[in-house]
Formats: C-alpha cells, structure tokens, sequence
C-alpha cells in the first residue's frame, strides 16, 4: 500500500532467475523519507532488490514506482582505468566547455553545454573533499587511484547529480577505515531518500529505519539497528513464550482426549455388561447403543479437533521464533599457552614496499587485529607469514601450526562434499567423528553431504572455517583477511560464535571495529610503510596515521 509520503514502492513484483529459481512473488513494498537499513540472509535477494528499483532489471509481474530520480551505487563496482576523474563524476562536458569559454572561444554551443552550471569545478572540488579525495586532480585516471578512492569518487558523482532517491549495495566493502569515516559522513547529512544494503554495524547505526527482508517479505521496524536488535529480541522472548504456552495446550489436550477416549470405553463395558445380564429390554439396550456411539463419535471428534487446533497453534508459534543457530564448538587443541613464541618477524621487507624494521614477535593467545589504508600491504603480510609469499629481505618465521583464511575463501574444493573438504586436512578422523564435529558448525546429516560449490556464501564461509579449525595439527596461530567481507548480520554473529571456542593465536586484517571488538581483541598494529602498535580509538576515528620518528 502506497501513501502521500511513498517515495519508492513495489506492487505485487515478482522476478526469477533465467534458471527459473524464483526470488520474488507477489512482493510488496513501500519506502518513505529518511534513510532506510535493508538487511536479510545472503542469498534473500536484497542486491536484486535494488536493481529492480533502479530498473536494471525488469521484474516478469508488478510495478515498480519512484518520485523523482533515482542513483544507485553498485556492490561490484568497475570503473574503466582510462577514465578520467570528471568523466567519472560526469562533468566532463560543462567543464571542457568552460574552459573554451574561459580561453576565449564564445561559440554558442559551449554556453548550451555549461548551462546553469558555472560552479561546476567549485561544486565537484567541494564534493571530492567533503570524501577526504581533495587530492585527486579532476584530470586524473581512474588507473591512478585505489579501489576504496573509485567507491567514493562513485559516489561523489551521485551526490553532484542530487538523485531523489540513493540505493547504496554494501557500499564500505573493500573500504579501509578512513574512506569509511567520510562515507559515514555522506549518508549522515543525506536528507533525501537513501536505501543502503549492508551488514556494516556501524553504517547501520545511522538509519532511521530497518527493512528486514526475510522469505520474501519485509518486516519494519522503527530506529537504527540497536533499536531493530531490541525490537527483535523483544520479539523472539514473546514468540517463545507463545511456544512455551502452545506445547502446554497440546499437552493438555492430549491428555483431555485420552480421559475422553477411557470415560467413553467404560460407558461401553458398563453398556455391555448391563445388556448381557439383561437388566435392560434388548430393544432399549440397542437404542442406548446407537445412542451412546454417535455421543461418542461426537465426543472424539470434539476432543480431536481440539487438539488438531493446538497443534496448530503450536506450529504458528514455532514459525515466529527465528532458525539462526549458533556455533558451538569446543578447540581444546588449539590453546596456547602465555608466553610461548608463536610468530617472530626479523627485518622483514615484503613486496610492494611495507617493512617491518627490528624484531617484532607473538607472544601467547593475542588477538591482533591489523588495520592500515587500502594498498598498505595487509594481505601481503598475511600472504607472507601463511609462506605463500617469500619476502623481499629477513624472514618470517612462525613456531606453531598454523592455517590461513583468504578473502577468497578458495581453501575449499569445489567438486567435494563438506565432509570430503574436512577429511583433507584431518585424515586420521574418522568419517562419524567428521559429521559429529561438522554438526556444531551447523552442517547437521545430509547437508554435511552438500558439494561446497553448491553452498551460499554465508554457508561457504562456514565450512572454510570449520576445515581450518578441524585441521591436523590443530592451528594454533590463525590468520583471517577481512573475514566479514559478504557475510550477512546472521553469518558474523557465527563466526564471532566460533572464534569465542578458539584459544590460540588470532591476528585478522580488517576495518570492521564492531566485529573486531567483539572477538576479544587484544592489540591494534598498523601498517603503514612500517608495523606500530595504535589506540583502538584512532582505529574507531579512521584517523590512522604512523608515529613520526623522533629528531
């Protein structure tokens, strides 16, 4: 249902892959002012969502509406390395125009290509610094800055056109923390229409309302994402409480049919003892039977219908109560004891130019948490210590087992089941000990059997993380590249789940803090050309920088 303050809206949409798979049905939806937090499971249609809105899709049923225009800023996001900045920001033509004008050249076509537009290098240079991109020169390429600065200048691009409407698609994938920060910013003074994807905790924070889009449907609920944890949390007490109290309904009916069932059998002895001893004509005892089958009859059907009604409700009940397992595990192979020397870093120069100058060593279950810009090395140096990578200068050396988790997730086979991947790196388990363990990661019977290419990305991750830390030796130093890169809100509270059971040594690279502090993070390094020891709150700040050597 759609209203004076709908500014986006679907009607009866429905949309399938070319493959048939269907993804909406009769999907319903209406969004109003303010900034609006979509989230739902991996694979719930959230991304195909927003390209239905924006219409880079067409949907085989329903309509689509918005007032106004619509930008949208993609989660894959390709930009072609040969464009220049103003190209990207699409000012390219008012500005090479400008410019004639500028030189002298009163040609009428230029003024028609400035329009309105005379502050348009002013009003772009403005966007690009409110980005912290202030230092890209508007005829720079796309091929001279990162993958973080292409976000933003995306972006930038959106805020200079002023869309009615702005659909975000995990926007702060791949964004260091200081590019987070400022996009922060952006959709905090937006005020507009936005629709942001995203399992960014902290990006979340700054909605005014979240749209949860499970099994198809949306369910609102008012304020930021604590607001909507509170909101739900609320929610599942009262719905297993209306569990508690259908399992007694059931209970009780049970019990009333079969007191029902044995009041009923003894009326029928008393019935037939009385008939044999002839206490009754034989007319009248005939007439009391018939009488007393259909009150029977009636009597179970009663009592049955009763108790088919309470299991109803008890089905209803049980459908409102939320399937989001938890991971619990128990990696007593894992533990390392304070003290002991698990990593040691000497005079280390890795490829691309990061160093790691001295000795630099770890000590006991730390949990490190390593943090710099885009393009400082982070995966390099993970690369490095996991021996995948052979440094430029000194060495890396690690003295416990150890097991690497890329952000590609490729330490899986893709033709193998879950159990076949597992049995690979733990060949002395057994296949039952295999299942009972994989059980705990939420892999229970036959979807252990599943072929890992066959799995969503939340259930991919899973089972990259259950064959790390089912492995043999048990890895006692573990290193994670920005493990909560794709995962839904369900699928990081697993992982933080499983990480709570692991007891040696942790060292992830990432720029998501909330997810950081929740592991039990220890000590906060940066790279930054060099490896120095940071305040967490720098970290929260994007305020990142390496301590200036003393004179």
């Amino acid at each position: 249902m759609t209203t004076a303050s709908t500014h986006l809206s679907c009607t009866d949409l429905a949309f399938s892959w070319p493959d048939g798979t269907p993804v909406f049905d009769g999907f319903q939806l209406a969004v109003g002012p303010g900034r609006t937090g979509l989230i739902g499971l991996n694979g719930s249609g959230k991304s195909t969502l927003l390209k239905l809105l924006s219409g880079e899709l067409t949907p085989a049923s329903g309509t689509v509406r918005a007032v106004g225009e619509i930008g949208r800023l993609p989660q894959n996001l390709t930009l072609d390395t040969g464009l220049r900045v103003d190209e990207v920001l699409g000012i390219a033509a008012p500005r090479a125009a400008l410019h004639a004008i500028e030189s002298g050249d009163t040609d009428e076509r230029h003024f028609a290509a400035v329009g309105d537009d005379w502050d348009v290098e002013e009003r772009a240079r403005a966007a690009l610094d409110r980005l912290g991109l202030g230092r890209i020169g508007l005829d720079r390429t796309i091929g001279e800055v990162s993958g973080g600065e292409g976000v933003l200048l995306k972006l930038a691009a959106l805020l200079l056109a002023g869309p009615d409407v702005l659909l975000l698609d995990e926007p702060t994938n791949n964004l260091d923390r200081y590019a987070r920060r400022r996009l922060y910013d952006a959709v905090a003074g937006w005020s507009g229409v936005m629709v942001v994807v995203s399992h960014d905790r902290e990006l979340l924070e700054l909605v005014d309302q979240i749209a949860d889009l499970r099994d198809g449907e949306v369910a609102w609920y008012g304020g930021n994402y604590t607001a909507y944890e509170e909101a739900v949390a609320a929610e599942q007490e009262a719905a297993e409480r209306m569990v508690r109290v259908a399992e007694a309904d059931v209970r009780r009916q049970k019990r009333e049919l079969i007191d029902a069932q044995s009041k009923l059998a003894k009326r029928r002895r008393y019935a037939h003892k009385a008939q044999v001893e002839k206490r009754v004509p034989k007319v009248v005892a005939n007439t009391l039977k018939g009488a007393a089958q259909q009150s029977a009859g009636k009597h179970r059907a009663v009592h049955a219908e009763r108790l088919a009604g309470a299991r109803e409700r008890l089905d209803e009940a049980l459908e409102a109560v939320r399937d989001d397992d938890e991971i619990r595990i128990e990696l007593p192979y894992t533990t390392v004891h304070p003290g002991r020397e698990v990593l040691r870093l000497k005079e280390l120069r890795l490829r691309y130019g990061a160093e790691v100058r001295g000795e630099f060593d770890i000590r006991g279950p730390e949990r490190i948490a390593l943090v710099g810009r885009n393009g400082a090395g982070k995966t390099t140096l993970l690369r490095t210590i996991a021996g995948e990578l052979a440094p430029v200068e000194g060495e890396a050396e690690t003295l416990v087992p150890l097991r690497f988790l890329p952000q590609t997730l490729d330490v899986l086979d893709d033709g193998l089941s879950i159990v076949e991947n597992v049995a690979r790196v733990a060949p002395s388990a057994t296949v039952n000990r295999i299942r009972a363990r994989l059980a705990r990661f939420l892999f229970k019977g036959a979807r252990a059997d599943q072929p890992v290419g066959t799995l969503s990305g939340g259930e991919r991750f899973r089972a990259a993380l259950a064959s790390l830390l089912l492995a043999e030796p048990a890895p006692q130093l573990l290193l994670l590249d920005e493990p909560t890169n794709n995962l839904d809100m369900v699928s990081v509270r697993k992982l933080t789940a499983a990480l709570e059971a692991y007891e040696g040594a942790l060292i992830v690279a990432g720029h998501d803090v909330p997810f950081l502090e929740s592991i039990g993070i220890t000590r906060w390094l940066l790279l930054d050309g060099g490896l120095y020891d940071v305040d967490p709150e720098d970290v929260r700040s994007g305020e990142l920088r390496a301590p200036q050597p003393r004179e």
